[in-house]
């Protein structure tokens, strides 16, 4: 049962301790006195005289709390890693730099519209205010710059919107391994790598060899985007490795007609790779004229999911393809020359220095085709590779496009800010006090008149985008005849909607999520919040009932494999921490069905490109066997399902026992977060750098995500955040991010959130002055100093 701290709670949870702490502070930069107060969660909720100095008190408290965390992300994503961490990094910040943007920065920020860059100078100006106060003495450095041996930078706006790489992640992986499996056995063996949806036939493109295109090709890619992590015996520094798949979220509105309150209802839990600390930071800002409280990223201005007083607003990714890998032919004796068109067509280069710790300074070249990057050169086939992104457009920084709809105050505004909405490719969903509910498909998605995005394309002018899609020709609602709205990553496009016209992506996640959802809300003829936050929290597999349906047609006289058909037929299908069914179906479906799948039905030369299929394609397959599996095709099923059902059995007795009365999944699953530098701190003190560790319901099927390793089960990913919210009466609207607020290790916010979150339980998002009041820990007033960063009036 879902437990809620609830502001009554709260409040007497507060009454017993004594008033809040109070600090009183000098700052550099601020124009006018102003006030954060820090609640018991530790969410700062940020009073200043006007819109500049919120953003400026937003960045110095994201300093306070995060400062390690976004130092490394600026580093990371502007290709200054080596400057810190020595010559390991070179090529990863060589790499990084192939994917900033370098467009023309006026048309950035222009596209952004009025305001985002005053907010984001305002908002550095706050971040390098508490980095000079550290510089000045004023402040210690962090313990993380201490253990790490770094130093903070100092911003600058531009920093902020020109990194793309922390968001580049779509299909050019994809179209990599489509295009192996393609040269080791056709096509057509490719339809266990990835559920392909709309009902799809891809073709390999005419002018394109497939055997071109090696796994070697990812390289660059791969380096600019993922995190940060030390070399050879050193420890990751940052994000655990995680399969793309896991990048999803929830989301659902709910009109006041299905509500018990009558007001609408908005829920959102984004699900991305778990960190210490989290992805998401929480904060609440109130100016004259502005007023905005939910999560961002931290080192963003702003909040891309939370509500204005009037509006409220979540995102999940919607899959639009948005990304594509061209291959070019190089003249031989010189590999800076591409085919194009008749002729050959000089790569620009550009030469970067990148600073070296304790090495001298290494000069760089990166290479850039008219459609992007290069990534990879392949001399000996006289090849090249590059990489086209909508990413290198203006008005595609990550996230940043909710400079715009943050402020909305209905519905029209809401969509008209969207209209440029560029990258990630969203689901926005939307909600008003006058109860007005919508969702607004938005991004940059490019028009392929002649190909379809699956695999890589000759980059010789045969295959070309012809502008974007509009955002009238992608998907939306308003006011749906259902009361409701809900997107989880599946297939959400409109069963009449052209899309072999307009082709927008035809790899979407796995329904099953969204599956659940659905029975869900449509049985809820008046939702309540707790109906909302159990929904979040909501085990269920819904998959299980098809693969028992299945196995319910298995004969066998194995008295082993007819106790783990029986002990699946059994379960409720819920992955619960306890549940012995849990335990078996999840590593059966993960790590065994799949493998056993592959190796019947896809030929042996592409298996190394396939891995284990992905299991929407493989479950498809296995409903409707076919002569890929044999001349029995049924008889190969049930021989697939028995072997992999086996062997995940034999893996989990293995782990916890040859009684399956001991079994239980969270005894497997587990979530713990380390600090990305725990490997480094003292072993006496490496504990109090994690969160410590619970058992972890769920999977990355059912709505509470939950992704798992397949070495050692340990939960990698899902909603660190999640936020539910009761649209226009604000106090009763809740959240929880962990595991905490702050990313200081000394901090008590550092981790007090995690036995909160593992218990499927929320905090108050308090919003009005009365409940921040009565919820408050520390009041900090902020003064300017006078000196001379503090803005005239």
């Amino acid at each position: 049962m879902q437990r809620l701290v609830t502001l009554s709670a709260l409040l007497l949870a507060t009454a017993a301790h004594a008033a809040p702490k109070q600090e009183t502070l000098s700052v550099a930069g601020l124009a006018q006195p102003a006030e954060i107060r820090i609640d018991r969660w530790g969410i700062a909720h940020i009073y200043a005289a006007d819109t500049r100095d919120a953003f400026f008190l937003q960045g110095y408290n994201v300093a306070r709390d995060r400062l390690w965390q976004v130092d490394l992300w600026r580093k990371r994503g502007l290709g200054l890693l080596a400057k810190d961490f020595g010559p390991d990094y070179v090529a990863q910040d060589r790499a990084t730099r192939l994917f900033l943007y370098r467009g023309d920065m006026a048309r950035e920020w222009n596209a952004y519209g009025a305001g985002a860059k005053d907010n984001t100078e305002a908002f550095v100006a706050g971040l390098n205010a508490f980095i000079d106060e550290i510089a000045a003495g004023k402040r210690p450095l962090p313990k993380e710059f201490q253990v790490a041996g770094t130093k903070p930078d100092r911003w600058s706006a531009d920093d902020v919107v020109r990194i793309r790489s922390h968001g580049l992640t779509r299909n050019v992986p994809n179209e990599v391994g489509r295009a192996r499996i393609a040269c080791a056995a056709g096509i057509e063996a490719a339809r266990l790598y990835k559920h392909i949806e709309p009902n799809w036939e891809t073709k390999v493109p005419a002018g394109l060899d497939p055997c071109d295109v090696t796994e070697a090709v990812l390289g660059d890619y791969e380096l600019a985007t993922r995190g940060v992590r030390f070399t050879g015996s050193q420890a990751k520094l940052a994000m655990l490795e995680i399969p793309p798949e896991a990048i999803g979220s929830n989301n659902w509105t709910v009109a006041g007609a299905r509500t018990a309150s009558g007001r609408p209802i908005l829920a959102n839990d984004p699900h991305r790779e778990h960190s210490t600390p989290s992805l998401r930071y929480i904060v609440h800002m109130e100016a004259p004229g502005f007023s905005v409280i939910g999560a961002g990223e931290p080192a963003l201005p702003g909040v891309s999911i939370g509500h204005n007083g009037t509006v409220a607003f979540g995102l999940t990714i919607f899959p639009a393809d948005q990304e594509d890998l061209y291959v070019y032919e190089t003249k031989a004796g010189a590999p800076l020359k591409y085919r194009y068109a008749d002729g050959w067509v000089d790569m620009t280069t550009v030469t970067e220095t990148i600073e070296v710790k304790g090495q001298a300074p290494r000069k760089v070249e990166l290479h850039f085709t008219r459609h992007g990057p290069v990534v990879y050169a392949d001399a000996a086939k006289s090849r090249a590779f590059a990489v086209r992104s909508v990413w290198a457009e203006p008005g595609t920084s990550a996230y940043f496009g909710s400079m715009g709809y943050m402020t909305a105050k209905d519905w029209p505004s809401f969509k008209d800010a969207l209209s440029d909405w560029g990258a990630p490719s969203e689901n926005q969903v939307f909600a008003d006090t006058k109860g007005d509910i919508g969702w607004v498909a938005a991004g940059k998605v490019p028009k392929r008149p002649n190909w379809d995005g699956l695999t890589p394309i000759p980059g010789d002018g045969r295959y070309e985008w012809t502008g974007f899609l509009k955002l009238d020709e992608l998907p939306s609602t308003h006011n749906p005849v259902s009361g409701w709205f809900a997107s989880a990553n599946q297939l959400n496009l409109p069963a009449d909607y052209p899309y072999a016209e307009r082709k927008v992506g035809f790899e979407w996640s796995t329904p099953s999520r969204m599956q659940r959802i659905e029975e869900v809300l449509a049985a809820k003829d008046k939702l309540t919040l707790a109906d909302a936050m159990a929904l979040q929290t909501d085990p269920t597999d819904v998959t299980a009932r098809r693969m028992n349906a299945l196995l319910a047609g298995v004969r066998t006289g194995d008295a082993k494999l007819a106790a783990a058909i029986a002990l699946l037929a059994g379960w409720d299908q819920k992955t619960a921490a306890d549940s012995a069914g849990a335990a078996l179906y999840e590593v059966w479906i993960t790590k065994h069905l799949g493998k056993a799948a592959v190796a019947r039905a896809v030929p042996e030369a592409a298996r190394p490109a396939m891995g284990n299929g992905d299991i929407a394609a493989v479950m498809a397959l296995l409903e409707a066997p076919d002569a890929s599996l044999g001349a029995d095709p049924a008889g190969a099923r049930d021989a697939i399902l028995g072997e992999s059902l086996l062997a995940a059995y034999d893996e989990v007795a293995g782990q916890l026992g040859p009684d399956p009365k001991a079994w239980a999944w969270g005894k497997l699953h587990q979530a713990r977060f380390d600090h990305a530098l725990s490997p480094r701190v003292p072993a006496a003190e490496r504990e109090a750098w994690s969160s410590g560790t619970a058992p972890m319901a769920g999977t990355a099927l059912s709505p509470l995500a939950a992704t798992w390793r397949p070495n050692d089960y340990r939960v990698v990913a899902g909603a660190s955040f999640r936020m539910v919210l009761d649209v226009g009466a604000w106090d009763n609207s809740v959240a929880i991010n962990t595991p905490g607020q702050s990313g200081d290790p000394a901090s008590p916010h550092f981790r007090d959130l995690f036995p909160i979150w593992a218990k499927g339980e929320y905090v108050p998002l308090s919003y009005s002055r009365t409940a921040v009041e009565a919820a408050t820990e520390t009041v900090i007033s902020l003064k300017p100093s006078g000196g001379a960063n503090t803005p005239s009036r």
